[in-house]
């Protein structure tokens, strides 16, 4: 019938369809049903316009599979509302779930902040923090009225109290005796029976399971714990019934945990599905050459430049499930939903296996949900050019170049959000506080054949309410809804010559074409279990001696020990074999502090006299400072007693002072211990422009009169601390800012400058920073 009527209106020698907002077809229908029939038409040209809208708005859609890519707030928020949010109560059940009952989530599992990756500290599970996001984005009514016979006002009471369960942050430890514990049980009592069942199965459940016992003793999420939950109930089911492969039961139970709790909760069978059941960490690479491990990271890094490129490393073989590649060969509708562009939609298709199974459905309708505001360390900057900020093109050329085969076949249509129909009073408010839209450069995308289709979908309630611009999950499901519909009226023959202007050709040249060459698969690299990384680092400080010198009162040396551990972990880039060279630490008072401070402010150092690091007293007493001390001694640790002599010799010519010589001896091969071997500690002696003199263990360095450099371990320390987090180091950020200026810009001394310093990153990257990686 909407063929029909669409072939009535372009056969009209004046189409209503051209006072119809919008550029291309899909923009007219979609505006149409979410905007109406424009004012003030003749009713014989409305009459078609509302007819086919009518159309478009009736067409049933509850049978149409959807699968939805993506993770946290982004992916929950247009499933079913933001979750995490009060607010969510008050419209628990609208979204795609609403018109797309068949609607199954797959969710990104490289989230490692907050509960979440606390919880990965002690449990040998995958990130839970956006599964259980989407999860209680997805609890439908009607599954509840078919499941339990509740009604709309009960469905909403019930909605409540799972809020207040999923979302229940505390601070631990906790016991079951705790007070708002026993609140929120009481609270589950209220709910359906069986409902109220398996929850308090699964909160008696985290008080005996020895899995789970160490986590109760940190602040976490209730939600996050309940899943975990459930995943290892079902895993305890599997050793029980005879499965010796802990990896199967491991794969298992996480699909079935899952698939029963959300069941019981009111969402559909398998509505979210992690994309892989192996524990799996975030690895970005910038421009300059710096790249950093785990997702928490790369949303707290300011490193001033763009990202390069984004991979994932998994803690064994990356496994995805059988049942996800079946959704999505039969998906009548693939979407990617809007969020974090390099720790959501990228990390999802690094799993093997999901890219090409998109591309294979030929007969999906594939949506790609742009993102509204630039993200701080994400997009905040442009590849292709850093001095302007994020457009939707850049956006699209991320996935080309980080998604194994880019992005051919992957997406279509591109939905973004019609700025003009954003106040600009917000805009301007966004502006001050530093949030920039990413800007729709449609020509581009049409020019690469896309189809982006701009268009109302944003939160009116959300900017009133919170002040904040998001996708409104209702007009963003009403607008899926009218292109899926719709898709008959785009076909070949179809669009009407004045459509395109061109005669038809307009459609003919927007049509998908192949966007990428094949590229080589992606070679996949290992990396140890944070659960072991973190029981390893805390074996190890655990076991350190902290000597105070000089001090009347000692500080409380557990608590220092806590911090050094939460410090480590903060950084994952850093491999547990770090540790391994240096032997206790010492707290040394101000007054017995005899290190040289002219050159430098830097209050520690490794002494490789007894191998043990040094640190002032009062960087002690805050965090931030005990965080740059310790990690330059840690990285001047890594060249252990490397010298054997270091001798700073003046130069005197005629009488004349020019400068000093300093002169460093390398110890013998077999008495040196330190993390590198011979030819790295060469290759880095030369990065630090120390001369080698013919003699393979003599390097030296001239010194002009008056002036000062920094030694190759205090180098080594300082270059780690801002490998690691360029805030740590200030000095060193400042002289690397010269490899963010265009070699076009610079003489040929700063071109020479810029390439030491950018061979200096990457002996970094490749030889100091690859410690808990495999290929």
């Amino acid at each position: 019938m909407i063929k029909e009527h669409f072939s009535s209106i372009k056969n009209l020698t004046f189409s209503p369809l051209e006072l119809q907002p919008g550029q291309d077809i899909r923009e007219k229908l979609v505006d149409l049903v979410l905007q109406g029939v424009p004012a003030q038409l003749p009713a014989h040209l409305s009459g078609y316009l509302k007819t086919i809208r009518e159309e478009l708005l009736q067409t049933g859609v509850e049978n149409v599979r959807v699968v939805v890519f993506g993770g946290g707030t982004g992916l929950s928020n247009i499933i079913g509302g933001d979750s995490r949010l009060y607010g969510w109560c008050a419209r628990p059940y609208n979204g795609l779930k609403e018109l797309f009952p068949r609607t199954r989530s797959v969710v990104c599992v490289t989230d490692d902040g907050g509960s979440t990756g606390e919880l990965l500290k002690d449990i040998d599970l995958i990130a839970v923090g956006d599964i259980r996001h989407v999860l209680l984005s997805s609890v439908q009514l009607n599954r509840l009225w078919e499941l339990y016979n509740l009604g709309k006002t009960e469905a909403h009471r019930v909605a409540g109290v799972l809020w207040r369960l999923f979302n229940w942050r505390f601070t631990g430890p906790l016991t079951r005796q705790h007070p708002h514990f026993q609140e929120i049980k009481k609270e589950v009592e209220s709910l359906p029976q069986d409902m109220a069942s398996y929850l308090r199965t699964l909160m008696d459940y985290l008080f005996v399971s020895k899995k789970l016992g160490k986590s109760l003793k940190r602040s976490h999420c209730m939600g996050n714990l309940l899943i975990a939950a459930a995943v290892f109930r079902e895993q305890d089911n599997y050793g029980a019934s005879g499965v010796d492969d802990s990896d199967i039961a491991a794969h298992c139970a996480i699909r079935d945990g899952l698939d029963r709790l959300g069941r019981i909760i009111g969402a559909a069978p398998r509505a979210v599905m992690p994309c892989t059941s192996t524990p799996a960490q975030l690895r970005v690479l910038y421009t300059n050459g710096v790249e950093i491990t785990g997702e928490h990271k790369l949303s707290t890094a300011t490193r001033g430049v763009p990202v390069d490129s984004v991979h994932v490393d998994y803690c064994g073989e990356a496994r995805t499930y059988d049942e996800i590649i079946e959704d999505i060969e039969r998906a009548d509708i693939v979407v990617f939903a809007p969020g974090s562009l390099y720790s959501s939609i990228i990390p999802v298709f690094k799993v093997p296996g999901l890219a090409e199974a998109v591309r294979s459905n030929t007969r999906a309708m594939k949506i790609l949900i742009s993102n509204l505001w630039v993200q701080a360390g994400e997009t905040d900057l442009s590849l292709v050019n850093p001095e302007r900020k994020f457009h939707v093109s850049d956006m699209i050329r991320a996935y080309e170049e980080n998604i194994p085969g880019g992005t051919r076949d992957l997406f279509n249509e591109v939905l973004c959000v019609s700025l003009k129909d954003i106040p600009g009073s917000v805009l301007q408010r966004y502006g001050v506080e530093g949030k920039v839209p990413i800007y729709l450069d449609k020509e581009k995308l049409v020019g690469s054949n896309f189809f982006p289709v701009e268009c109302d979908i944003f939160s009116t309630a959300a900017l009133n309410d919170r002040g904040v611009i998001q996708h409104d999950q209702e007009r963003l499901a009403l607008a899926i809804k009218a292109l899926y519909n719709g898709r008959k009226c785009w076909e070949k023959g179809i669009v009407a010559s004045r459509e395109g202007g061109t005669g038809g050709s307009a459609d003919k040249n927007l049509q998908p074409q192949n966007r990428s060459t094949e590229k080589c698969p992606e070679k996949l690299r290992q990396t140890i279990k944070p659960y072991i990384k973190y029981r390893k680092i805390s074996e190890k400080i655990d076991s350190l001696k902290i000597c105070c010198i000089g001090l009347d009162k000692k500080p409380d040396l557990s608590h220092i020990k806590s911090m050094i551990v939460d410090i480590l972990c903060d950084h994952p880039v850093i491999p547990i074999a770090h540790l391994g060279f240096f032997r206790d630490i010492f707290c040394v008072s101000s007054e017995l502090w005899k290190r040289d401070q002219q050159w430098d402010n830097v209050f520690s150092f490794f002494d490789p006299a007894d191998g043990c690091i040094k640190i002032r007293a009062d960087q002690f007493r805050d965090r931030r400072n005990l965080e740059v001390a310790f990690m330059v001694a840690l990285g001047e640790s890594l060249l252990g007693n490397y010298a054997a002599e270091k001798i700073m010799e003046d130069v005197v010519i005629d009488g004349i002072g020019l400068g000093r010589v300093y002169h460093l001896y390398l110890a013998a091969e077999p008495q040196r211990r330190c993390y590198f071997d011979t030819h790295q500690i060469k290759t880095f002696l030369s990065l630090s422009r120390m001369c080698d003199t013919g003699d393979h263990n003599h390097y030296t360095r001239l010194v002009n009169r008056g002036e000062g450099f920094t030694p190759p371990g205090l180098l080594m320390g300082l270059m780690y601390a801002w490998y690691v987090d360029n805030q740590l180091a200030s000095h060193i950020e400042y002289k690397m800012s010269v490899m963010k200026i265009r070699k076009s810009d610079l003489i040929p001394e700063q071109v020479r400058m810029a390439d030491r310093r950018r061979k200096m990153v990457d002996f970094f990257r490749e030889v100091v920073f690859y410690g808990d990686l495999k290929p």
